[in-house]
């Protein structure tokens, strides 16, 4: 049984429209590739419940997600953007994960130590946004996500404004923690090639809709539609 079910989904904005049916296996790390406007980064959305679908159902573990409000549903998601508040600590930063008026239990306080240590942040807890690297930042932002105790981790390119060596860090960094912690992984990319690091199946989204789905690696060398060839910059055999 699929961990992650989009039932007969749709959503429509003005004209544009997005119709989706696919599963996703459980602690798997599934990317979501695409020409810009396709409809990635709106699955996500719809996922987490900051855009509600005219018809159809999400189900997480059997469970239709659709009728939760978003503080309610098992999911994280990671934006490109790391979102910390400039005057909080990361440990505080880190915090809101855990309890949004930063009233944290002794059980919240050990959750933070965990996903700090988990993303390598030991010693910077007590310093500031400002004075750590774009890639401290982001494992922030991720220790944030990860002590939420959610099942389902969404990233909506986060790492895009990394330089190449910390991009391959943080994605090897995401595949450890999803291997750790049975996380399932949503992860939106417009570089399937980097993608393939650590996701080893793929939705290729184009108009609105999956035109395919199966191992990434695969879908890379060989794919089915002319459309998926095009967005690959190859010819369709």
């Amino acid at each position: 049984m699929a961990f992650l079910t989009f039932k007969n989904l749709h959503f429509r904005q003005g004209t544009w429209q997005l119709a989706i049916d696919a599963k996703i296996e459980r602690n798997s790390c599934t990317a979501i590739i695409g020409p810009s406007g396709a409809g990635k980064s709106t699955l996500l959305s719809l996922i987490a419940g900051f855009e509600q679908p005219e018809r159809g159902a999400i189900f997480v573990d059997g469970e239709d997600i659709t009728v939760l409000a978003p503080a309610l549903r098992p999911v994280t998601i990671l934006f490109q953007e790391n979102n910390l508040f400039a005057h909080l600590s990361l440990a505080r930063n880190i915090g809101l994960g855990r309890h949004p008026g930063l009233q944290l239990s002794a059980q919240d306080k050990t959750r933070i130590e965990e996903a700090v240590a988990a993303v390598g942040l030991e010693g910077l807890e007590d310093r500031l946004p400002e004075s750590v690297s774009g890639g401290e930042r982001q494992r922030a932002a991720l220790a944030r996500c990860l002590c939420q105790d959610r099942a389902v981790l969404l990233l909506d390119e986060p790492f895009n404004s990394l330089d190449p060596a910390l991009r391959h860090e943080m994605r090897l960094l995401v595949d450890r923690l999803r291997r750790e912690r049975c996380l399932t992984v949503l992860l939106v990319s417009h570089n399937p090639e980097e993608a393939a690091e650590i996701a080893d199946t793929a939705l290729f989204v184009h108009g609105g809709q999956v035109l395919e789905q199966g191992n990434l690696e695969e879908l890379l060398k060989h794919p089915q539609t002319a459309q998926l060839a095009h967005y690959l910059g190859k010819s369709k055999e």
